[in-house]
């Protein structure tokens, strides 16, 4: 008798979808490329075909828009050449860049945390405070960067804190908002029945409240920590630093290594996926597969 293994039915959709973005990439490069490509071989004054013209757009040195395997081969080169120490290797700048992301998510489950315990708790902090918080959001960070990174260094503080500043300015508001509904998602028979044993907020919010927001709070997290590390790269950006993965991506922009920065991209996209892998796994252990839907 034989066992027919069914593949997962995400497989079909993920693989078609990969084959369709690398065939609109290759394409994609062959049309910004080829200008390029035509000119370098009309310098050279031999003549040349379709296919020539085509192998010089996929191989350029610094072209407008690399190909998947340029992408990935300055990839694989920056890890496996050098040490993960090394300012060339990627995981080293991937490692700096992490570091200030998860510092600005704690604070931002920190403060995002509080402020949803004030709102749910006080009435007049939900008028005051939750229009402030929204409109908060309003500024562009690129903006507000810059400032950051002024008014910390003026106050003597350098390095990760201004970046994970920035972090958390940027992922405690969905922090804030999974918080606030799902400490509010508590069954009120249940907060009726706590108040009929005379218990007290305190303790009707670590036994009732604050179980009940953890799923809410594991979804807001799952969008939080790609947003840090959004916030840790352009925090990376206006302090001139030497690390990190922004840093990697200004110093490929004032040479005009696309190459490197398209895989510095890819390195960011996944940290991100597997920062969020991580999340998703604590999620899982604390509350099951049940609770995490």
């Amino acid at each position: 008798m034989t066992i027919k293994r069914r593949l997962p039915p995400s497989v079909l959709p993920v693989a078609t979808m990969t084959v369709l973005l690398l065939v609109v990439w290759y394409a994609g490069a062959a049309w910004l490329n080829l200008p390029q490509a035509e000119e370098a071989l009309t310098r050279a004054g031999k003549p040349f075909g379709f296919a020539d013209l085509l192998t010089q757009a996929y191989s350029m040195k610094r072209p407008i828009l690399p190909t998947p395997d340029q992408v990935l081969t300055e990839l694989w080169t920056s890890l496996t050449s050098y040490a993960p120490t090394s300012p060339r290797n990627l995981l080293f700048h991937a490692g700096v860049t992490a570091q200030a992301a998860l510092t600005g998510l704690a604070m931002g489950v920190v403060l995002g945390t509080l402020l949803a315990v004030g709102i749910v708790y006080t009435r007049t902090l939900e008028a005051s405070l939750l229009p402030w918080v929204i409109a908060s959001q309003t500024v562009p960070i690129l903006a507000i960067a810059p400032m950051i990174v002024v008014i910390l260094g003026n106050l003597g503080f350098t390095g990760l804190l201004p970046k994970a500043v920035i972090c958390m300015y940027l992922c405690f508001f969905p922090i804030t908002v999974g918080m606030v509904k799902g400490l509010r998602s508590a069954d009120p028979l249940w907060l009726d029945l706590m108040r009929t044993y005379s218990a007290g907020g305190l303790r009707a919010f670590w036994s009732l409240r604050l179980p009940a927001s953890l799923p809410f709070l594991f979804a807001s997290l799952k969008v939080s920590v790609a947003i840090s590390v959004t916030g840790a790269i352009v925090g990376e950006l206006p302090t001139g630093g030497q690390a990190g993965l922004g840093a990697r991506l200004l110093s490929g922009s004032y040479y005009g290594q696309t190459v490197q920065i398209w895989a510095a991209l890819v390195m960011a996209a996944l940290l991100s996926v597997l920062l969020i892998a991580v999340v998703r796994g604590a999620e899982l252990v604390l509350l099951g597969r049940g609770g995490a839907r």
